[in-house]
């Protein structure tokens, strides 16, 4: 998947499933935590959210500002955490 549409699908999913304002546009560089529009309760389930929808595994010591404060930061980590599960599995694949 682009990291444009990801940015995209993203945003609805928060917009709706964690904010509760299907038409909010969040921008790509909005802060999401420090500015409090997500709050820590929020923030267990925007992991949650991301995990179930992109087949990653969010560790606990990630829930931070560095890690999810924007939607660039999610979609940042999402596709590193994909590529890695991605290189794990070829390097199983290959033994």
């Amino acid at each position: 998947m682009e990291k444009s549409t990801m940015l995209e699908e993203l945003n609805q999913k928060i917009a709706t499933n964690i904010l509760r304002k299907p038409t909010k546009v969040i921008q790509n560089e909005e802060s999401l935590i420090s500015s409090g529009l997500i709050d820590s309760f929020s923030l267990v389930d925007l992991a949650l959210l991301v995990e179930d929808s992109y087949g990653i595994r969010i560790e606990d010591y990630e829930l931070n500002v560095e890690t999810f404060d924007t939607l660039n930061d999610l979609v940042n980590l999402i596709i590193k955490k994909q590529s890695t599960a991605n290189l794990s599995k070829r390097r199983d694949f290959n033994r």
